[in-house]
């Protein structure tokens, strides 16, 4: 067995973002299956703990570190970076350097709808990176999430509101646990070559209707509250964050109200051979 900072044996399973929500959860689904894996992390201190599972310091970005890193490896999982000014880049310099190594497939987590003119501000980050691994040539598959499920408890204020330009759109909101499911299924299986899976939940919701589950799971009061795109925007600022945060934050919202997050795909099922979960199932209100 390698040491903790050892490499794993050629063509093998590398992860970014282990240390996170998304990606521990698709390190233990592996570990879990007895599956060898090479966690690629910044702090190795941070990195989880897992049989089978060997740690590497490098960052998005970093060119020697990261050949380093994947030498020996086939599949490169790459979850994407926390959102930056400069986090396209980062992705791109990433992918160069996994080609550079030799990786020859790349899993990406990216976003519902990615496309170059997106609502979502940050869903065009995730387009130009999908075009940037399709330029290299490497094998590829894309695992374009909806938004989190998980986030939809934390739209709600001290008040009891959800805030935000959404009017009454819909928006198939997908589980964490699903994403890594998903993501697991296609690690450990053939057919996924060249595709693109749309990951979502079971169905799509208006922030209303969110509202109303969420009432009912905690039995108080939680209402929305429609925004104009100005008063988020407002609203938001406050918090000092810089522009293209502000932007991100509101435009998520503003996605839902343009339609382009309600689109409900069976992919989470055709991946894992169960149902996406619901919002009822996630907070114990069905």
């Amino acid at each position: 067995m390698t040491g903790p900072t050892g490499h794993g044996a050629p063509g093998g399973i590398a992860l970014t973002g282990s240390t996170g929500q998304l990606g521990s959860r698709i390190a233990r689904l592996l570990a879990d299956a007895g599956v060898p894996q090479r966690l690629l992390v910044r702090d190795a201190s941070r990195a989880p703990s897992l049989p089978g599972a060997t740690v590497a310091v490098a960052a998005y970005g970093e060119h020697s570190a990261l050949l380093d890193a994947l030498d020996g490896i086939d599949t490169l999982m790459l979850l994407s970076a926390t959102e930056s000014a400069d986090r396209v880049s980062l992705h791109k310099a990433t992918v160069d350097a996994a080609v550079a190594a030799g990786v020859q497939r790349i899993v990406y987590t990216s976003f519902a709808g990615a496309a170059p003119d997106a609502t979502f501000t940050f869903a065009r980050d995730h387009w130009h990176t999908e075009q940037h691994i399709r330029g290299t040539g490497v094998d590829f598959t894309f695992l374009r999430d909806n938004l989190y499920l998980d986030f939809v408890p934390g739209f709600v204020g001290e008040d009891g509101t959800i805030r935000g330009p959404a009017g009454d759109g819909r928006v198939a909101a997908v589980a964490r646990d699903d994403v890594a499911a998903s993501a697991f299924a296609v690690l450990t299986s053939d057919g996924h070559s060249g595709a693109t899976y749309d990951l979502t939940g079971p169905s799509a919701f208006t922030l209303a209707e969110a509202a109303a589950v969420l009432a009912a799971a905690w039995d108080r009061p939680v209402r929305y509250e429609p925004e104009t795109l100005d008063e988020a925007y407002r609203s938001r600022e406050s918090y000092g964050a810089p522009a293209w945060e502000v932007a991100g934050w509101v435009t998520s919202y503003a996605a839902i109200a343009s339609g382009e997050l309600s689109t409900v795909s069976a992919a989470v099922a055709d991946l894992t051979g169960r149902p996406a979960r619901s919002l009822e199932q996630l907070v114990g209100a069905g």
